[in-house]
């Protein structure tokens, strides 16, 4: 089978050596064509998009483990994701096939070609999937820390649970929005420590956060868990995260049972899903845990060859500020994937321990992700911490929150040797409220 991660793999479709998108890459993403057929699934690679129901009706994918199923004339990536780690790796190593230098299939075929390759400026992209179910976790132990003093110092800055299991809270699907939909400032009850009752209003104190979340395979059965050593088979792939937050109303509502209104009124995702195999080559171990996790949550225990907590993968990511009266976008905080204190690997094995089922295309978000240093802090509310050390923007504009007009994008991307896997962008515009 090709080695679809091999750094000298070649396209015959000719991709700069910088390029976020080269042929060791091939995102998943779902797309309308200028011709207004229906949505279909697609890959890019460089600047185009490859119509994966176009090869899938010429039959080119009968030879993989896919066979004569359909997949990628659907309208979500989900039927793709049900079909497990097996029809992934074939349907992947086939496309990495039909776009390499030396293949002619589709290389010499000009008429399959043109129907199947389209500029990226020329499609528009669509959700990538059908969510059904969303949870965030609480993954970034710096993130954890530093939130924790903020509220209760640093002494007690992180709960007793924090180091024995990982944190999350179950979000909100259906306001899972696509990368570039306008993000509306939520109104919720919000009450300042000096008054006595409440008001209804507009958030003053809207974040983002930096995040990369799952999505799930194959569906699993009520009351079964999946054991931590098979979790990387029902992981198809990662896409950037916002999780949008208006601390003022969070602050307010989330005891005793967490966020509810600070987060339910959007999500933003990218349009992009890159498969887990295509950052196979950035692996790396994750940080030490202290306690040593229980049995269930360490593959060390059932002579797995991966580390105990599975994988940490090397993804450098990056947050931009654009505001009105700023002629470029400003590089707020740049931080790393590799810091997450829980691997997904735990988070999956965790969430379904008590018996919950997955589904094809459930979100895993990991949770803010803040590395060791100020400057790569995955928040406002930690780079401005709690609004006690305003951000000064090249432009002479101070930020505390997010204010309207304003931007927010996120980028991410593994660099290796001599070629980058990027995970594209993920952005939104704060729109003033609807009162």
């Amino acid at each position: 089978m090709t080695d679809t991660t091999d750094p000298a793999l070649r396209s015959w479709i000719e991709v700069p050596g910088e390029h976020p998108f080269p042929i060791q890459n091939l995102p998943y993403g779902v797309f309308t064509r200028p011709d207004e057929e229906p949505p279909r699934v697609g890959v890019r690679i460089g600047d185009f998009v490859l119509d994966l129901k176009v090869l899938e009706h010429a039959g080119l994918f009968r030879q993989t483990a896919l066979g004569e199923e359909h997949v990628f004339c659907k309208r979500a990536l989900n039927k793709l994701m049900s079909r497990g780690r097996a029809a992934w790796s074939s349907a992947r190593a086939r496309i990495s096939e039909l776009l390499s230098r030396d293949n002619p299939t589709l290389r010499d075929d000009r008429a399959l070609r043109e129907r199947a390759l389209l500029p990226l400026e020329r499609v528009e992209l669509r959700m990538p999937v059908e969510i059904g179910d969303y949870t965030d976790f609480y993954s970034s132990k710096q993130h954890a820390f530093n939130v924790g003093s903020m509220f209760r110092g640093p002494d007690n800055a992180l709960l007793p649970n924090y180091t024995w299991l990982p944190v999350a809270y179950h979000g909100r699907a259906s306001s899972v929005t696509l990368s570039g939909t306008p993000i509306r400032r939520p109104c919720g009850q919000t009450k300042a420590d000096a008054d006595a009752t409440p008001r209804f209003g507009p958030s003053r104190a809207l974040d983002f956060e930096l995040e990369l979340g799952f999505f799930t395979g194959p569906q699993t059965r009520l009351g079964e868990p999946i054991p931590i050593e098979h979790t990387d088979e029902h992981i198809f792939g990662l896409t950037l995260v916002n999780d949008w937050s208006a601390r003022d109303i969070q602050k307010w509502e989330y005891v005793p049972l967490g966020p509810f209104l600070a987060k339910n009124f959007a999500t933003s995702i990218s349009p992009w899903v890159t498969p887990l195999e295509a950052l196979a080559p950035f692996r790396v171990e994750p940080p030490e845990q202290q306690p040593r996790p229980l049995d269930y949550l360490s593959m060390g225990m059932l002579g797995a060859s991966a580390p105990g907590a599975g994988w940490a993968y090397d993804i450098q990511l990056e947050v931009a500020l654009q505001t009105p009266r700023q002629r470029d976008p400003f590089v707020l905080s740049g931080a790393n994937f590799r810091h997450m204190y829980w691997t997904m690997n735990q988070q999956l094995a965790h969430h379904t321990s008590s018996g919950c089922n997955t589904r094809p295309g459930d979100l895993m978000a990991s949770g803010t992700i803040s590395g060791p240093t100020p400057d790569s802090y995955g928040s406002l509310l930690e780079l401005a911490w709690r609004g006690e050390r305003p951000i000064t923007l090249p432009s002479g504009e101070q930020r505390r929150f997010l204010e309207d007009g304003d931007s927010v994008t996120l980028r991410g991307a593994c660099v290796g040797d001599g070629y980058r896997v990027g995970l594209g962008e993920c952005s939104g515009t704060i729109v003033p409220p609807r009162l």
